[in-house]
């Protein structure tokens, strides 16, 4: 038997059916729109109050009139001197030269010059037509506006009061630059536009004039503080020298050219005796090697090259061999033995006396080498002492010396910069000047009616579409039946609609063009599928709650099947709540639970049910534990002697939830359909009971989705067409 396998974050996979990766493949465009479609109303809504209230917020809205008054600021070069290397690149200078030039603009100096220029400060008029209501430090008019009190707190408003409606705007890769006043007063407006350029350029030429006549004067003190700084370094370097006794031979110049720098003269015997030490050092290890080599048994180039040394060993060579022949023939104590015996002893004390003599000798050399070393290593000594003392007294002298090197760059600059400075440098030279004056704008630039309205609507559609996604993240009803397979990962077998008041499943079921006798051929058709045999033999109808419509599925699919000329059999398997029998008019005072309880005569438990064509089995008395029945073997034996006889058995299944019954006939069957109602279960439950079922190892043939409106959908499935041919004919005879 099939099962189904463990659900996945998407919902449940069926066994046996290809894997339902829709709800994976789908776009997220396609998923918002879904979402936008089914939640249109609250966004039509949201956007449409939102455009209400933009719409009333800007009709209540004062007017408001900017005038633009347009100059052009020059670039200008603020060099002075021609010294190069001293300027960053043009264009970083121009950005800084133009930022300043906003910046001053926009300066609380020029804001409060314009208000005092235009009267503005003690104008009760001016503060009224901003509203200004800042009662503390004020005092109350009688006009009822308030005014500013001390006159250092009014220009100090009026200035921020016109900076807080004035705006400076640059025109992109070109240096003009446009002057905003926005006010209630076109007229006003103009005023104080105009009035802002012409007293940017009076602060302009004022700063220039001031800057030249005081960096001139500026430079003239800078030079003589300088010069006295020169002149007070030079005396300090000297008189530092002259009492530390620091003497340098001066710079002279080489073969090349090349000038070299000072140099004292403990630095030049320095280098002399390190020379002549370098040179001792490797005479006393040359005499320390003769003397070492002589000391192993003479076998030094000394004694080799020693021409008494090297008669002996000679002589001593010659008795050696004669002696060594007469102990051939005699012993040691033979005369002539003997006397050649005495002969080689007195020649081996006679080497060891030269040998010692060679030895005395360059032991004397090696010791006058070392003392020589010695004394030079001394000298060295004591000139690296007092080297290491001239080079601390030379760090002050260093010091005097580059501070008088600094002083002398520095008065050079000046001097230079003094000689090309004008005194009327820059007087008279404005590179502001007015383009555009302001004139009285026709017309308001505030509040702008479309663009309001359009950010408002935009807005409201922004927050509509939030509102949308909140709920849908809140809303877990299956309300269409592409849900059952997106949400539930069920494979659909098709939608039941709602039945019209005051009708019955039975009513609906015996008229054959009634809307859910159609609903459920198509179901049927679509059950012909899951199988390969086609219509499952033995299938139980579940739901995860009663009243969701799974025992109206389970009469229908037996009336279309029987209706095809097959041979079918329902059994009422709700032996808690029987009722589907009471659909179809009929007792259940025998049935399953006798079975169940050990009586096997199927055929007094049998009833025709004559309207629909084919028969049916009670849910029995009720017993005490319908579980313990379920439990044994008895229900699968009663499905296999019903199939015996029968095409199909169709089990009308107790709900998922709560009970252990459903689970227990859902492992006997070959399928089970489930019944999802629509608006009517979260989806949260579903998964539940799904998985209880999945944990009983049944088939899960795919899902139904009950009392669907098609008016309530989401967005269009094609179900607004009608479902059976009395609607259709409905129509047509309304359009006939």
């Amino acid at each position: 038997m099939n099962v189904i396998t463990p659900p996945s974050r998407s919902g449940l996979v069926v066994a046996g059916a290809v894997p339902d990766t829709s709800a994976e493949l789908t776009p997220f465009v396609r998923q918002y729109l879904r979402i936008a479609l089914r939640w249109r109303y609250v966004i039509l809504g949201t956007t449409i109050a939102c455009g209400l209230l933009g719409l009333v917020v800007t009709l209540l809205l004062t007017p408001n009139y900017t005038a633009t008054a347009t100059v052009e600021i020059a670039r200008e070069s603020n060099k002075i001197t021609d010294f190069q290397g001293v300027d960053r690149e043009t264009s970083v200078m121009d950005q800084e030269f133009y930022q300043t030039q906003y910046g001053l603009l926009r300066s609380r100096t020029l804001s409060e010059l314009v208000a005092n220029q235009l009267r503005l400060v003690d104008d009760p008029g001016f503060y009224a037509m901003f509203k200004y209501t800042k009662a503390t430090p004020a005092f109350q008019l009688s006009n009822g506006h308030y005014l500013p009190a001390g006159r250092a707190e009014r220009q100090r408003s009026a200035g921020e009061l016109l900076l807080r409606n004035q705006a400076v705007n640059p025109t992109r890769l070109s240096r003009l630059v446009n002057i905003d006043f926005t006010s209630p007063d076109a007229a006003f407006s103009a005023r104080v536009a105009n009035a802002w350029s012409d007293g940017f350029i009076k602060t302009n030429l004022d700063r220039k004039t001031q800057a030249t006549s005081y960096g001139r004067d500026l430079l003239q003190r800078q030079l003589g503080l300088q010069k006295e700084r020169l002149d007070a370094s030079q005396r300090q370097l000297v008189a530092y020298a002259s009492e530390q006794h620091i003497i340098n031979l001066p710079a002279q110049s080489g073969a090349n050219g090349a000038v070299t720098a000072e140099r004292s003269i403990v630095a030049d015997d320095l280098a002399t005796l390190n020379g002549a030490l370098t040179q001792a050092t490797a005479a006393r290890i040359e005499a320390e090697a003769r003397y070492d080599q002589a000391g192993k048994a003479g076998a030094s180039t000394e004694a080799l090259r020693n021409q008494a040394i090297n008669s002996l060993r000679q002589r001593r060579a010659e008795l050696a061999t004669e002696y060594q022949r007469l102990m051939v023939q005699f012993e040691p104590s033979y005369p002539a033995a003997r006397a050649i015996k005495a002969q080689l002893d007195q020649i081996d004390r006679s080497l060891k006396s030269e040998e010692s003599r060679v030895t005395s000798s360059q032991l004397a050399d090696y010791r006058e080498a070392q003392e020589r070393e010695g004394a030079l290593q001394k000298r060295v000594d004591e000139l690296k002492t007092g080297y290491l003392d001239f080079r601390r007294r030379s760090i002050q002298y260093n010091i005097y010396q580059q501070e008088v090197d600094t002083n002398r760059a520095l008065y050079d600059g000046l001097l230079q910069r003094f000689k090309e400075i004008g005194v009327a440098g820059g007087v008279g030279v404005n590179n502001v000047s007015i383009v555009d004056a302001a004139d009285a704008p026709q017309r308001p630039s505030s509040p702008r009616l479309l663009l309001n309205l359009a950010i408002a609507l935009i807005a409201g559609l922004g927050l509509g579409g939030l509102a949308a996604f909140v709920l849908e993240q809140l809303d877990e009803a299956i309300a269409d039946p592409g849900e059952v397979e997106r949400r539930l990962g069920l494979p659909l077998l098709g939608s039941a609609p709602k039945l019209p008041k005051d009708t019955t499943p039975l009513e609906e079921l015996v008229d054959r063009k009634s809307d859910l006798f159609d609903a459920y051929i198509a179901i049927q058709t679509s059950l012909a599928f899951t199988t390969e045999h086609g219509v499952p033999r033995s299938f139980a109808v579940t739901s995860t709650r009663p009243a969701e419509g799974k025992s109206t599925t389970a009469l229908a699919l037996a009336t279309t099947l029987a209706r095809a000329q097959r041979r079918v059999i329902l059994v009422d398997g709700d032996m808690r709540s029987p009722s589907v029998l009471a659909l179809g008019k009929l007792n259940h005072d025998r049935g399953l639970s006798n079975y169940l309880s050990g009586d096997d005569n199927i055929d007094s438990l049998v009833f025709p049910m004559l309207d629909l064509g084919f028969v049916a089995i009670a849910a029995g008395p009720i017993p005490p534990n319908a579980a313990e029945l379920l439990t044994g073997h008895r229900l699968s034996l009663l499905i296999e002697r019903l199939l015996e006889t029968y095409d199909h058995v169709v089990i009308d299944s107790p709900p998922v939830m709560g009970l252990a019954d459903a689970p227990l006939i859902a492992s006997r069957v070959e399928g089970v359909i489930y019944v999802v109602e629509s608006h009517g279960i979260r989806s949260s439950l579903v998964k539940t009971a799904l998985g209880r079922l999945m944990n009983a190892n049944a088939r899960i043939i795919g899902g139904v989705l009950t009392k669907f409106e098609a008016h309530k959908a989401h967005y269009g499935y094609g179900y607004d067409y009608g479902y059976g041919y009395g609607r259709q004919d409905a129509g047509k005879k309304r359009s006939g």
